[in-house]
This record gives structure tokens, sequence and C-alpha cells, in this order.
């Protein structure tokens, strides 16, 4: 895990819920400590982090804090929202479908991350393709980056050929083995660790999980393949993400000095994921 990924993880999780959404340098330099990061090392890439605009920092004596920029909050919101939401539900047959003009080059690009975000897959070069009816995000997304593109609704009439289409715009044989992996690997429970073993482990955890909504458009289950492993994956982060809560948060509250108050909490209700606050 690299630092970087680390401390948006730990701020994603903890230190959000402490004071300003902040957490002392020193108190974070111990928590990266777990996972074999060294002191200058977390100083470096913090420094980074607020040069970015993504920190801002706060002078009491000799200690150094740092706090969540706008940036950042925005950042965190948008992630947590697409990280602990997995819907399911029924799909209408409707397709949306893109079809890009000619446009420069950095521009398709950022278009093509952006457009996988949002759960689109590429069938063709030139063509992208999402269940359901997500034309407003769509076209609100071409204009703002000034690609000239036809976005509209079609069906196909047929769920062979509906889950064709699913096949070749995503690769979904990939997309199951790493929600395989990610079950064999989180699904075994250590007994007796510590609290610091804990933390490890759920922001690990954490840390695995949350890529998955870069690469899985969510699609409705009449367009996966038998034996689909992602509601297991669900489950087993879900409850594993609360089993070690008590734990982890006990853990940075010894390391940091700072309270974790009304953090979010994952559910599972009917194979979808969703998140609550503590009160």
């Amino acid at each position: 895990m690299r630092p970087r990924s680390l401390v948006f993880t730990l701020f994603g999780d903890y230190f959000r819920y402490c004071g300003d959404g902040e957490a002392p340098l020193r108190g974070l330099s111990d928590v990266l400590q777990l996972f074999e990061v060294e002191p200058a090392t977390t100083r470096v890439v913090m420094s980074r982090l607020r040069a970015e605009g993504w920190f801002e920092t706060r002078r009491d004596g000799r200690l150094t804090t740092y706090v969540l920029s706008p940036k950042a909050w925005q950042l965190l919101d948008e992630g947590r929202e697409r990280i602990f939401r997995h819907v399911s539900g029924e799909w209408d047959g409707q397709w949306t479908l893109i079809a890009t003009r000619a446009s420069d080059r950095s521009a398709r690009d950022e278009v093509r991350k952006q457009l996988t975000w949002l759960g689109f897959g590429q069938l063709q070069p030139a063509i992208w393709v999402a269940p359901g009816d997500r034309m407003a995000a769509a076209r609100d997304l071409m204009e703002t980056n000034g690609v000239s593109s036809d976005v509209f609704l079609s069906r196909s009439g047929d769920l062979d050929h509906d889950r064709s289409i699913a096949a070749r715009g995503w690769d979904l044989d990939a997309l199951d083995a790493l929600y395989g992996r990610f079950v064999a690997q989180h699904d075994s429970p250590v007994d007796g660790g510590t609290h610091d073993d804990a933390l490890v482990a759920r922001v690990r955890l954490t840390d695995d999980y949350r890529r998955f909504p870069f690469t899985d458009p969510d699609l409705p289950a009449d367009l996966l393949p038998a034996g689909w492993n992602a509601p297991r994956a669900h489950e087993v982060f879900v409850r594993r993400h609360d089993e070690l809560r008590p734990g982890a948060t006990s853990a940075i509250e010894r390391l940091t000095g700072m309270t974790v108050r009304g953090a979010h909490r994952a559910f599972l209700d009917g194979g979808a994921v969703g998140f609550t606050r503590e009160r």
C-alpha cells in the first residue's frame, strides 16, 4: 500500500470524524508506522499533499496538525458515496449509448476515465454503453469536456444479446476473479489480535475494496454470469468492516489522542451496500 493511498483511506474512515477533519502529524506518523512507513516519509507525503491543495495546516507551538481542505472533503464525500453504495435492483432493458465524434486526445483520455467512473463500458473505440437511463449524466460530461457526441437510449429486445453487450463492454471474467481473490483474502478473521492488528486489517480491507467502484459498473443481475462473486465480496466487506471497527477505532484514538465521532458504518440490504452514520 502506498503512503499516499494510506493517508486518504485513514482520513476517509477515521480522521474526517476527528475535530474538523484533522490529524496531528506526530499521531499520523505513529499510525503509518504500523504499515512500515517511516516518519520522514510521512512528513514528505503530507507536505506534498498540502502543496497539491488537499490539506491545510495548523500550528500549536511545535505541533503541526493537518486539516482536510474543501477540495479533500469533496473527494472523500464522493468516494464514500461510491465505495459504500452498490445498487441491486430491477432493470428495464434500456441502454444508454454514447457515440463520440472527433476531439483532441487529452479530452478523450479525461472523458474515458470519467465514463468508466460513471459505469460506462467501451464497446468500440467511439462507442460507450451503460445499462439504464444515464443520458443526463452522459450529456453533462460530454458538454463539460467539449467532446462532440450523440447520446441516446436503446434496447436490443433480446436478453442473450444484452448479455453479449455486457461481456464485450466489460472484462467480467477478470472482475469476477478480483472479487474472488478479495473474498479469499479477507474472509478469514484472525482471533486474538491486538487493536493495532485490527486497524491494519481494516485499512487493508477498505483499500482493497475501494478499487472496485473504478472497475465494477454494478450491472443488473440479468447481465451477470452464473456464480458471480461480487455479492459474496460485498457481504464479506460489510461484515469484516463492522467486526474490526471497535479495535481499529481504539488504535486510532490511542495513537493520535483524537476522538472519532459519528463515523460511517456499512450495511447490506437485499444485496445492496449502503452506509449510515453513528449517533
